[in-house]
């Protein structure tokens, strides 16, 4: 059985929220730019596109951009309110698509908030067509350490214990590891680290709002958090965590995953024992058997 983390129908509702605040949209323009420059250097055309869960149309506009692809489809849960000419209403977890009908799947910070996500990555391997593309960018586990960490000690000093309240989003080990349980054929997986700087902590929490992202974890403490707290949680994260000009750091690490359907195309592995040349003679060195000393 699925363990479920995440209070999904919660999510939507942040999202929305977001949406009638003002979205903050910097980091997903960002992953949006890189998106597109991935895709650029992939030497093919994708007839039929999906995009999964991305919120707004970041996702969709840079693929219509990199002249790579012919049909978008957008598949989001609020589809109805994009303003993509072609949307679907489905959810990340249960995939609407035909097995062998997509030619390339992506999605831009969505996917971490997925219950089942082994499962959603075996959903789109098997809508992918033979040599079809999965190319998706995660929010990572080094991501808001820096909260995480002040928020923990200001719960144990104030109120004697911690609840979450910063997701524990998955590494890079994990994502891999997923990738090949889903039966991608040459699986990448990559991160990279930003860096935002903030005038104070509630600065952040107001730019995670406006992403959507404030605390949606299932355990989440119901209890209205207490000002003590709050204040203390300010003074540890500033005292821990700001530069010399007194802004406050937060990380935000962006994990790619990209894999193809299998294909009979695609370059494989030589089995052991399938070498063509002794590894001896690439490097130019003699040979030794085991017992065989090296000398001075």
């Amino acid at each position: 059985m699925v363990s479920l983390l995440f209070d999904r129908p919660l999510l939507r509702a942040r999202q929305a929220r977001a949406q009638t605040l003002g979205p903050a949209v910097f980091l997903l323009h960002r992953v949006a730019l890189e998106l597109g420059e991935r895709l650029s250097v992939v030497l093919r055309r994708f007839d039929h596109a999906v995009d999964l869960g991305t919120p707004g149309d970041a996702a969709v506009n840079a693929l219509l951009a990199s002249g790579k692809v012919g049909m978008v489809v957008s598949a989001h849960p609020d589809a109805l309110r994009l303003n993509s000419a072609l949307a679907v209403v489905a959810d990340e977890e249960a995939l609407p698509f035909a097995d062998g009908s997509l030619d390339l799947a992506v999605s831009a910070l969505a996917l971490q908030f997925v219950n089942d996500l082994p499962g959603t990555l075996i959903q789109v391997r098997r809508a992918l067509k033979p040599d079809g593309l999965f190319l998706a960018a995660l929010i990572g586990g080094g991501s808001l350490g820096e909260l995480r960490e002040a928020f923990a000690q200001a719960e144990s000093e104030i109120e004697g214990g911690v609840s979450p309240r910063v997701a524990p989003f998955a590494d890079l080990r994990d994502l891999g590891g997923l990738l090949q349980r889903a039966d991608f054929a040459l699986p990448v997986v990559d991160s990279d680290k930003l860096t935002v700087r903030y005038a104070d902590v509630f600065a952040l929490m107001h730019d995670l709002r406006r992403m959507g992202a404030t605390n949606i974890l299932r355990e989440r403490s119901r209890k209205p958090l207490r000002r003590a707290t709050l204040k203390r949680m300010a003074e540890i994260y500033a005292e821990r965590f700001a530069d010399g000009d007194g802004r406050l750091r937060a990380t935000f690490e962006v994990v790619w995953l990209s894999g193809w359907a299998p294909h009979e195309s695609q370059q494989k592995p030589l089995k052991p024992g399938w070498a063509t040349q002794r590894l001896a003679d690439a490097l130019g060195a003699k040979e030794m058997s085991a017992g065989e000393k090296a000398g001075r």
